[in-house]
């Protein structure tokens, strides 16, 4: 999150040129960026597994893709709506929220229930079959921004909550502050992350001494395993959101019993063990619960979005219910 922070500097002292408010604008967007770090941190965990399987001179030029998208889902999709909701229909945030949320769950708890009861239909098959990269390369762009859309949607959300600012102008302006700041951020950590194998390869083979050759191979041996650990993160990332999505949704709209007993629970946790380790231990426990409690709900939402919203969906744009 320093990093995070330090870039939001950069950027509104860019902006102090341009306007003599841009100091409230910075202070606005370093509060409301903080805000956003835990969702910050899994859209960066999820959008490496988009890459996996490319030739390595394509993961920039796909990254920056899925960066335009990102940018494009903020400034121009989302942007917008969220002012627009802000101020005359606040009433439908939370179950817009609520939607986005059962789509990562849906999208979590089916890459589990795949793993292990491994499931495809002919027509998946094709559409991401290595035989055709072109193809394949756009369905995975198409695949990243579709979740980021909803890690955005998330992250404006929290960042519009810790906002206080006097004009609806400034509202504006310090939320594409932050949004631009969190892109940025997110996808140069994940542009850092997919190269770092390359730059491994290149030490190992042009390194002048022998740690630095060493070093280079020890890269290249671990970013696989850095990679299939990141997919594996992505995923919790996915069912931990989702899941605290609709359990927060679920406490605004008066439903708030699984909400306040997960926190007891995670009270409880956190003060079975020794002081130091109180305020982790409450964290993760909750997180733990949230994560569980998206699993579920994906599992239940699986056969509806297969058997009911599929189909609709298909009947509708001509295209196949597998597609």
């Amino acid at each position: 999150m320093s990093g995070l922070l330090a870039l939001l500097d950069d950027v509104a002292g860019i902006a102090k040129v341009a306007a003599a408010s841009v100091d409230d604008v910075a202070a606005a967007a370093g509060k409301a960026g903080a805000k956003t770090a835990g969702v910050i941190i899994d859209d960066a965990a999820v959008t490496p597994k988009y890459l996996q399987g490319f030739a390595p001179a394509r993961e920039l030029p796909i990254i920056w893709r899925i960066t335009r998208g990102s940018l494009f889902n903020k400034l121009i999709l989302l942007l917008p709506v969220a002012m627009l909701l802000a101020n005359f229909a606040p009433w439908a945030i939370t179950p817009l929220l609520m939607l986005g949320g059962s789509y990562l769950c849906f999208e979590g708890a089916e890459k589990i229930f795949h793993v292990l009861f491994p499931h495809a239909s002919h027509a998946i098959d094709e559409d991401m079959s290595i035989k055709d990269p072109g193809h394949l390369e756009e369905q995975k762009i198409k695949g990243a921004i579709k979740t980021d859309f909803i890690l955005s949607a998330e992250i404006m959300t929290i960042a519009l909550a810790a906002i206080e600012a006097p004009t609806v102008w400034m509202q504006a302006a310090t939320l594409a502050v932050v949004a631009i700041g969190v892109t940025l951020a997110v996808y140069g950590s994940v542009a850092l992350i997919v190269k770092m194998d390359d730059v491994g390869l290149y030490l190992a083979q042009n390194a002048l001494t022998s740690p630095g050759r060493g070093l280079g191979r020890g890269l290249v041996k671990f970013m696989p395993v850095l990679m299939k650990i990141l997919s594996v993160v992505g995923t919790a990332a996915m069912l931990w959101v989702g899941g605290s999505i609709i359990i927060h949704g679920l406490e605004v709209l008066g439903f708030g019993w699984l909400g306040h007993h997960i926190h007891d629970w995670a009270y409880a946790v956190g003060h079975a063990v020794p002081a130091d380790w109180t305020g982790a231990a409450e964290w993760a426990a909750k997180a733990a619960m949230d994560g569980v409690f998206g699993l579920a709900w994906g599992l239940v939402l699986i056969p509806l979005a297969t058997k009911v919203i599929g189909p609709a969906i298909a009947a509708v744009s001509g295209k196949t219910a597998s597609h």
